[in-house]
């Protein structure tokens, strides 16, 4: 029997060298990391306007030695650092804000505003934490340059634009993100939760969110006067029959064990009170995991507007019009063997009290596109980081008090919390998948 001339002291210190060699560096970083996230939560930048935050997002990059690539699909950055053989591992973050005016009461609130696409003046808040995101990503990536004894292969740090329109991911792909960069065998991101206690690590294998698709339906009827409605086709009852109708489709023709959600978020109609105007807008968000039931939800929808127009004696010439529009976003996807894989990875790093099942969501993400892009060849991972502050969350649970949400004007996480954790969190997970032999 050949034994180890290594001692057993040294195998179990191995390891826990490793795990504060990755906290102290963290660590070491806050004061710096912790001024960038108060500069980017400050000054939040809408859907493809993050002029200023991809610069400080590639001015990092640079600083740390990575070969930086600037006006990706738009105003996304990649950052490439080639360290011998291996994998190939792409790590994410969004960095869009949303047209929300603040209300945290933080000294270092937004007061920013600007012009939505659709022209708009608007105040704009990072609502949904992607300053947290940015945050973690600058702390891997530094990290990851400062270990570049620990690991071998390829890593891409992209910062992408516009995820709260759902065209960033894709904005980047169409613009030769898998054609001029190299191809990730790897892809990882996370995001800060509403719905977890700051640090608090949340993981789903399998769904985790949804397939999201917005749809506009114009009912089209017959107008006139108000005090002679039996000589219009009113598209007003005929939105509401629809309105109606469409509950049936997850109530009554949707699997109850696939999940599946028809909101309709906005009916408009109208211009007085006596008129009975030609049209209603209706506008709809469908929600599912699998395909089958996105097509169950698309088409039902566009038969019972059909249906019901035929049946108010809508004209074959006005019947409803239906469109999917083109930021929907396909359902996010946590792969295996590389799920379990990094679970247990953070379950080593930061103890299994740290790390919680968490159920899948009926929100959507485009950090499936880059899984979707190369289906046969690329695993993902996209993680949870609870941001909650523990005295708030201690005291909800005490009292059965609800939380502010994501998007909410009041969401203010312990954002130091989350990225300290995220980045010890993503920096553990990379030294994983590209370790070396």
């Amino acid at each position: 029997m050949i034994r180890s001339l290594i001692p057993l002291a040294a195998l179990v210190a191995a390891p826990l060298a490793a795990q504060e060699a990755v906290r102290d560096a963290t660590a070491a970083q806050m004061p710096a990391l912790t001024a960038l996230y108060r500069a980017l939560h400050a000054n939040p930048e809408l859907a493809f306007q993050e002029k200023r935050s991809a610069k400080l997002m590639a001015d990092a990059a640079r600083k740390a030695g990575f070969t930086v690539t600037e006006g990706v699909g738009q105003t996304g950055v990649v950052a490439v650092m080639k360290n011998g053989p291996g994998p190939t591992l792409l790590i994410r973050t969004d960095m869009d804000g949303l047209p929300v005016a603040e209300a945290t009461g933080l000294p270092f609130a937004s007061k920013a505003r600007a012009t939505t696409a659709e022209g708009n003046e608007t105040a704009v808040m990072h609502a949904c934490g992607h300053d947290t995101h940015m945050a973690g990503w600058v702390g891997t990536l530094n990290n990851l340059a400062r270990m570049k004894d620990r690991w071998s292969g390829t890593l891409i740090m992209i910062a992408q634009p516009a995820e709260e329109r759902g065209l960033g991911a894709k904005a980047m792909l169409d613009d030769g993100l898998y054609t001029r960069f190299p191809k990730p065998d790897v892809a990882l991101a996370f995001h800060d939760s509403a719905s977890l206690p700051a640090g608090t690590i949340g993981v789903r294998p399998g769904f985790a969110l949804a397939t999201v698709d917005s749809v506009d339906l114009t009912v089209r009827g017959v107008g006139g006067h108000g005090a002679y409605p039996s000589g219009t086709r009113d598209p007003v009852v005929l939105g509401a029959k629809i309105v109606m109708a469409l509950q049936t489709l997850v109530s009554r023709e949707n699997d109850p064990q696939s999940p599946a959600v028809v909101t309709v978020g906005s009916f408009r109609a109208g211009t007085s009170h006596n008129v009975i105007g030609d049209e209603a807008t209706l506008l709809i968000t469908v929600r599912s995991y699998e395909e089958k039931t996105r097509k169950l939800l698309l088409d039902g929808i566009a038969r019972i507007a059909r249906g019901e127009a035929i049946a108010s004696g809508v004209p074959e010439d006005r019947m409803p019009v239906m469109t999917v529009r083109p930021n929907s976003t396909p359902a996010t996807f946590n792969t295996d063997p590389l799920t379990g894989r990094i679970r247990s990875v953070f379950e080593t790093r930061f103890g299994k009290a740290r790390v919680a099942d968490v159920p899948a969501a009926m929100v959507g993400e485009d950090f499936s596109r880059y899984y979707l892009a190369d289906k046969a060849g690329v695993q993902s991972l996209l993680f949870w980081v609870g941001g909650v502050p523990q005295a708030k969350w201690d005291a909800a649970q005490a009292a059965g008090a609800s939380l502010p949400s994501l998007h909410s004007p009041a969401w203010a996480p312990d954002a130091e919390t989350v990225f300290a954790t995220a980045a010890e969190a993503m920096t553990a997970a990379a030294l994983d998948v590209l370790k070396k032999g």
